[in-house]
């Protein structure tokens, strides 16, 4: 059957396959540690309660019809509110687009700046930059992070692509590390694009930033997220920020995301989103604009979410840590924020006692998934390379009491090899 040769050529998303086939697997009754996907069982972590109830409380006023295309007024305004509270950030209401979550707004943003062939500039790993610029025809400039930053870009990796570029992609905290860019590497970037901005012509197209922030509120630790306007502030010309409360409020199937930015590049992506229909439905938009004034409610919850992600996060990490020095081949970083844990498990090469050679990394993979039940995710999913020894360990699904087992079958699979 004859498609469209974007059709042929796109690929589908490697976390959300992986995902799917694990989640088959548990149907049928496996006991695996699933931690592939970047989302929450709802029974560990559940949206607020607030939240909850003026959702149920919206639907029963029968706010079911069309909203506006840029969302409504009501959320848009607590929105500006929300990030001039906590970030300092002061947005007009036409500087801000609802849609259905993240997804739509990086869709409709790439579409507003790319055209075929113009540089995209992003690190791998990275969620999905590898497939957007793929879906605008742009021009791939990737470049490979290293566990020495964190996999996070710098300044100087991205400058030998940064001439004639038209979109920089940022994600602070990242996915699917869980690192950040500290101030001093943030500011070293946007020095870098406002003097590059300076030297085009006035009537050439501008280098401009998408700062995906999706998981701001969640560090940990002294981490402080920093973001491009704050530290400079002529970078507001240039930076289109992604957000929403998708991690925020473990709210991922709610679907409210908001973009904030430039007002002539919002209103190109208002009317793109226009024809895919990809608004936040009126309910939750309603509802959303509600909570997001409760500041009390708002800081009891955060702090309760952080402190149950955080306990995971670093008791596994202590775990891989506690591995590394029993002289197995395993490491990981320490966490930053977001709900991700890098992860090394260093094994090719290695025998499995029924003498069955480790000799790529998919081989690696499917070993701990058969031996330590243990489902996470390859850096290649991210972009990276095939050959990657790094993996992301989401800790969304995770529950408190799976995690000594967890751990304990991870070391009963590694003693295995010779």
């Amino acid at each position: 059957m004859k498609v469209s040769k974007l059709a042929e050529s796109l690929i589908g998303s490697e976390i959300v396959k992986l995902g799917n086939t694990i989640t088959e697997r548990i149907k049928k009754g496996e006991k695996i540690y699933n931690y592939t996907i970047g989302d929450f069982d709802s029974s560990v972590f559940p949206i607020p309660a607030l939240l909850e109830q003026y959702i149920v409380e919206a639907y029963q006023k029968k706010y079911t019809n069309y909203p506006p295309a840029d969302g409504i007024a009501l959320l848009r305004k607590s929105v500006a509110a929300f990030l001039a509270q906590r970030e300092g950030l002061v947005y007009a209401d036409n500087e801000i687009q609802i849609a259905s979550g993240g997804r739509p707004l990086i869709y409709a943003l790439f579409e507003t700046l790319i055209d075929p062939d113009d540089k995209v500039i992003y690190g791998v790993p990275s969620w999905n930059n590898n497939h957007y610029v793929h879906l605008t025809q742009g021009q791939h400039c990737t470049v490979v992070c290293t566990p020495e930053n964190n996999f996070m870009p710098t300044a100087e990796d991205i400058a030998p692509h940064i001439k004639g570029a038209t979109l920089l992609c940022l994600c602070t905290p990242q996915n699917p590390t869980g690192t950040t860019l500290s101030k001093e590497a943030l500011q070293k970037i946007c020095d870098m694009v406002l003097e590059e901005n300076d030297s085009r012509p006035a009537d050439a197209k501008k280098l401009y930033v998408m700062f995906d922030q999706m998981y701001w509120t969640l560090t940990y630790g002294n981490i402080q997220h920093y973001n491009p306007i704050s530290i400079r502030p002529s970078m507001r010309e240039y930076t289109i920020f992604i957000d929403g409360i998708s991690k925020a409020f473990a709210a991922t199937g709610v679907r409210v995301g908001w973009a904030c930015g430039p007002a002539p590049i919002i209103a190109k992506m208002k009317a793109i989103l226009s024809h895919l229909g990809a608004w936040a439905p009126m309910a939750e938009q309603q509802a959303v604009a509600k909570y997001l004034g409760e500041t009390t409610a708002i800081d009891e919850y955060l702090q309760n979410f952080k402190k149950a992600l955080a306990f995971r996060l670093n008791t596994i990490y202590k775990g891989i840590k506690l591995l590394q020095q029993k002289g197995y081949a395993v490491d990981a970083i320490a966490p930053q924020a977001a709900i991700y844990l890098t992860v090394q498990i260093n094994l090719i090469g290695k025998k499995t006692i029924e003498g069955d050679l480790l000799a790529t990394q998919d081989a690696v993979t499917d070993y701990i998934l058969s031996e330590a039940k243990i489902a996470i995710v390859p850096f290649y999913a991210f972009g990276g390379n095939r050959d990657s020894s790094w993996y992301r360990l989401s800790v969304g699904t995770c529950k408190e009491e799976d995690i000594e087992p967890m751990l304990l079958g991870l070391e009963h699979a590694l003693a295995k090899l010779h």
